[in-house]
């Protein structure tokens, strides 16, 4: 699509994926709002990138609605990308309740209000909505089962979504992206962690500049779902469709990639 100064919103923006997809977006010719809750950091990101910077936790149905507006006050919405997100290792019997529900209503939640916010901008001449799944969406993932059920759950909903979208004939296109784990500061906060061992378990993390190439690549075309790598969705898939060889295969896959963690840490 071409930008003509249309509104590009990305939510979590601050760092990670969200500020490098925002970057990608801004050379591109869009009008950038970017959100996040840590004001410092939105000043300094919205600053570096020429964006305009919205504090606004993705939690709330409510700050979503307010950005969508100061948005479309801004121009016309054209693209939206639910990026923000959380990562907290362990297994879900030794997590605080506190962490699942962070997990739950900012992965989850988040990108549903987003997405109800997105629409009602863009319904009216049409756009894409970007939503920031996981590699982890495909499958069971030991060490990060609560993580991995909200991603699960945005990949299902993304797709769900376009089917209403498309019945109403409502012209958003929706685009679900899961990518691998990848060198991030989420990542890395939790690298700590032996229950984070099964991300490590690729030769190599992804760069953030690889994820947001990916990303805005997505924003070209119709295509629905993008994993990355490819082969890695593949593997993912195993455990879902057949867990009797697929858990025992991520069990392998956990032990290497717990050595690659320590010698990493």
């Amino acid at each position: 699509m071409t930008a003509m100064q249309t509104v590009a919103v990305v939510t979590g923006a601050a760092r990670g994926f969200g500020r490098e997809i925002a970057r990608r977006l801004v050379a591109r010719g869009h009008r950038v709002v970017i959100t996040d809750l840590d004001a410092s950091a939105v000043d300094t990101a919205a600053a570096e990138l020429g964006a305009t910077g919205i504090v606004a936790d993705a939690r709330l149905a409510a700050d979503h609605d307010r950005v969508a507006a100061e948005a479309a006050g801004l121009g016309t919405v054209g693209v939206w990308v639910n990026n923000a997100g959380v990562l907290r290792a362990g297994k879900v019997w030794e997590q605080d309740a506190a962490d699942i529900a962070l997990m739950v209503d900012a992965n989850l939640n988040g990108v549903i209000h987003g997405s109800r916010a997105a629409i009602g901008v863009l319904r009216g001449r049409g756009g894409h909505l970007l939503n920031i799944a996981s590699m982890s969406a495909h499958g069971p993932v030991p060490g990060l089962a609560v993580y991995a059920a909200t991603k699960s759950a945005v990949l299902n909903f993304s797709v769900s979504l376009q089917g209403d979208l498309d019945l109403e004939g409502i012209p958003v296109r929706v685009h679900a992206l899961c990518p691998d784990a990848a060198d991030t500061t989420m990542v890395r906060a939790e690298q700590g962690s032996s229950d984070t061992a099964i991300l490590h378990s690729q030769k190599a993390l992804l760069t953030p500049d690889a994820v947001a190439d990916a990303a805005v690549a997505m924003l070209d075309g119709d295509r629905l779902v993008r994993s990355l790598p490819a082969y890695r969705a593949a593997l993912a898939r195993t455990g879902a469709v057949l867990p009797r060889v697929g858990l025992p295969v991520l069990a392998r896959m956990r032990a290497q990639g717990e050595r690659r963690r320590v010698a990493g840490s």
